[in-house]
């Protein structure tokens, strides 16, 4: 039985994109036969302080000689020391989800270290696996990862039931068109850029839920709170907090439109989710996101451009045409994509070879 040790920064459970991915891939493993243990690390990351950093070093510590470690970026990339001490003791794998310098809103000189600090950490481990294309081409380029270690294990996608599906000219429940985002409340998603767009179509009709945790970034979660206060648009945009893979297929399964201003994504799961579920997209080209769209299922304008996002907004809201062939072509590409036991059969394939 192939054994694994997999370490991340917080619990299992939580809900996030990072962590969503960690714990399927991880369930796939133990389907496939793998042994796997994991190491939950302090939640801190990547900002951990120094017990942080001791309470790491003594679980890798414990970890028995020449044992296969996958170590998530978030962590990871903050580590470039204790990676360096372990290297030769540990079969070390890093899983990037993205860069962390790329995280938004950090300032130069914490954008810089941490640059410095994961291209550093990156040079001790045997296998890198990331989660698009543009990543793997970022690692290679700008962080000096060389190409033959690098793996690519696209997030799988869970497809609904055919009776949850989208059907083309269904006659649709009366009512506004429904507006469906998720992501964490967090500089990076922007949602900030999606409520201002919405102000900007105020005159057409439509409902947006937005999901995602309140209390992971509470500044940012109440800054997005003044804002729908302020733009009068309390009763048509619903904050509905973190929710569950039950909960979010029920949201995707009720909305018209799926639509996230992220200003960047290492991937975006959740705009393959929402294809799989057949709903139109409006997103942005930060990043790897052109990568997870496929064209025809979405419209696509530059980050932070509310105006732009508002324009695409009103395309596919004010045409119900257009807006259905979208969901048409979105759905049928989406159930083309693989599920996590083909992501874990990539992964499982890189690490086999350590």
């Amino acid at each position: 039985m192939p054994r694994l040790y997999f370490a991340l920064p917080g619990p299992l459970e939580q809900r996030t994109g990072g962590t969503l991915y960690d714990r399927r891939v991880i369930e796939a493993l133990r389907e496939d036969g793998w042994w796997v243990e994991v190491l939950e690390w302090p939640s801190t990351f990547p900002f951990p302080n120094e017990d942080d950093r001791l309470t790491v070093a003594a679980s890798l510590a414990a970890v028995p000689d020449n044992a296969l470690v996958v170590i998530d970026g978030l962590a990871l990339g903050t580590l470039p020391g204790l990676a360096r001490r372990e290297r030769e003791r540990l079969r070390l794998a890093a899983l990037v989800h993205h860069p962390l310098a790329l995280e938004t809103g950090l300032s130069p000189m914490m954008s810089a270290t941490f640059a410095a600090e994961e291209q550093d950490a990156l040079t001790s481990v045997r296998a890198v696996i990331v989660t698009s294309e543009t990543t793997a081409a970022i690692l290679e380029a700008a962080f000096g990862v060389p190409g033959g270690l690098i793996t690519v294990a696209q997030p799988g996608v869970d497809k609904p039931p055919e009776a949850d599906r989208f059907v083309y000219g269904a006659e649709r429940p009366p009512g506004p068109v429904r507006i469906f985002s998720m992501g964490s409340i967090s500089p990076r998603k922007a949602h900030h850029i999606l409520v201002e767009a919405l102000a900007r179509i105020e005159d057409l009709d439509w409902t947006c839920a937005i999901a995602g945790s309140l209390e992971r970034e509470p500044e940012v979660a109440e800054a997005l709170i003044s804002q729908i206060a302020m733009l009068g648009l309390g009763e048509r945009v619903k904050l509905i907090g973190e929710v569950d893979e039950v909960q979010a297929a029920k949201f995707y399964r009720q909305a018209d439109i799926f639509a996230l201003a992220s200003v960047y994504e290492g991937y975006g799961m959740v705009f393959a989710e929402a294809q799989a579920h057949g709903l139109a997209i409006v997103a942005t080209t930060g990043g790897a996101i052109p990568e997870a769209i496929y064209p025809g299922a979405g419209l696509l304008v530059p980050p932070n451009d509310a105006e732009a996002f508002a324009d695409a907004l009103r395309e596919l809201v004010g045409d119900t045409v257009r807006r259905d062939r979208m969901r048409l072509v979105s759905q049928e590409e989406g159930l083309k994509l693989p599920g996590w036991n083909h992501t874990a059969s990539l992964i499982a394939k890189a690490l086999d070879e350590l």
